[in-house]
């Protein structure tokens, strides 16, 4: 049986995520695949991902993934993670790609003439590192997570939800934007919990937990 399947586009280090899976579940079957067989028959999928949107687009269609994920999206605890959160909105303004369709919103880039801290410093984009994360509405998979619990980012896009109800947490970069949705099945996060320390480890516990009710 496969207790978790990390969906394998190409696209991003999928080995830290499963390790920080297989480190938090050691009793769990986690496998990172590009079948989609393996992840229908899987029973959580995490869906991660870096780069750019029209790439992992094109990656995720050629290797016939599509379907695999939406299904997945639909029916079983889900985890997406950077990318694999943008990818499940409808448009990105990166490389003007369409996405999955799931949630209904877009992906937009940092606007450069925002880009400034309280004292007039410019912050750079992409926004990397620590950066907090406010929780704006309870779930499972904030269970032993601080709010305001730092953890790690790598992006220059970010998700405009169309619903704020999907909303589950934001940060700051200087202006809020949305670093988190959930709804039902699904949870899925702009920073990279692998990434993220004690906080991040947690989130992945509570994940591998989750039955997939908010």
């Amino acid at each position: 049986m496969i207790d978790i399947a990390v969906v394998d586009y190409g696209m991003g280090n999928l080995r830290s995520v499963s390790k920080a899976l297989e480190h938090v579940a050691p009793d769990k079957h986690v496998l990172v695949t590009s079948d989609p067989q393996e992840i229908a028959a899987a029973g959580r999928v995490v869906f991660p991902g870096q780069g750019a949107m029209p790439d992992c687009v094109r990656e995720l269609d050629a290797r016939g993934l599509r379907d695999a994920v939406k299904s997945a999206a639909a029916n079983k605890p889900f985890l997406g993670i950077c990318i694999g959160l943008q990818l499940l909105f409808e448009h990105s303004e990166e490389g003007n790609a369409a996405g999955l369709g799931i949630l209904d919103g877009n992906v937009k880039r940092f606007a450069a003439q925002d880009m400034h801290d309280s004292g007039g410093r410019k912050l750079k984009v992409p926004h990397m590192g620590w950066n907090q994360v406010y929780q704006t509405k309870a779930h499972p998979l904030w269970r032993g997570i601080e709010d305001g619990a730092r953890f790690y980012y790598v992006h220059s896009y970010y998700v405009a939800p169309q619903d704020g109800t999907l909303i589950s947490a934001v940060s700051e970069y200087p202006e809020r934007f949305t670093s988190c949705v959930a709804r039902d099945n699904i949870f899925a996060v702009q920073f990279h919990p692998e990434k993220s320390q004690h906080a991040g480890l947690q989130l992945l516990s509570n994940f591998v937990q989750w039955d997939g009710r908010p």
